[in-house]
């Protein structure tokens, strides 16, 4: 699996070109990126099932869907989007930037978590950044980090859950 993750985001850096679209099939894998004005979806299939989905630039905003109930921070740009699936689990990993401070997009996540019956394993402030993990029964979690450069905040956030998590 972390074959495939490596590779689709190095693709997916290699999607802003002009062309419309790219694929790869191999024995056991199969690889395509399509890209349409500023925005590019890269999606790659192993040879078990599992499958890892990137969406950047004009295609992530739409396509964000998060496990546990959680949702993208009220007012935020979504930058980028992707969702994994393994044998060993799925999730989503989404990054957007707001003009709202560290504290305001902890406190949110904080109330997702909890309303997801997360238990917060960590909660850091360190300078301009704030980090919180969170975990809770069959295989579920997230993780969330806000930082702030200049006038935007960047936000990663990471939710997953085990199969029939």
């Amino acid at each position: 699996m972390r074959t495939i993750a490596a590779t689709i985001l190095f693709a997916a850096l290699a999607a802003c070109g002009s062309e419309p679209a790219d694929s790869a099939e191999g024995a056991d894998s199969r690889f395509t990126i399509e890209r349409d004005g500023a925005g590019a979806v890269a999606r790659a299939t192993g040879p078990d099932g599992e499958e890892v989905v990137i969406n950047a630039g004009d295609a992530a905003a739409g396509t964000v869907d998060l496990p546990l109930g959680f949702t993208v921070y009220p007012g935020a740009k979504v930058v980028s989007n992707s969702n994994i699936t393994t044998n060993d689990g799925s999730g989503s990993v989404l990054y957007m930037t707001t003009g709202d401070s560290p504290a305001e997009v902890a406190a949110f996540y904080r109330r997702q978590a909890e309303a997801a019956r997360l238990t917060i394993a960590t909660q850091s402030t360190n300078n301009n950044a704030q980090t919180m993990t969170g975990e809770g029964t069959g295989g579920r979690n997230f993780m969330m980090t806000a930082t702030t450069s200049g006038d935007d905040t960047g936000v990663q956030l990471m939710v997953g859950q085990a199969p029939g998590g």
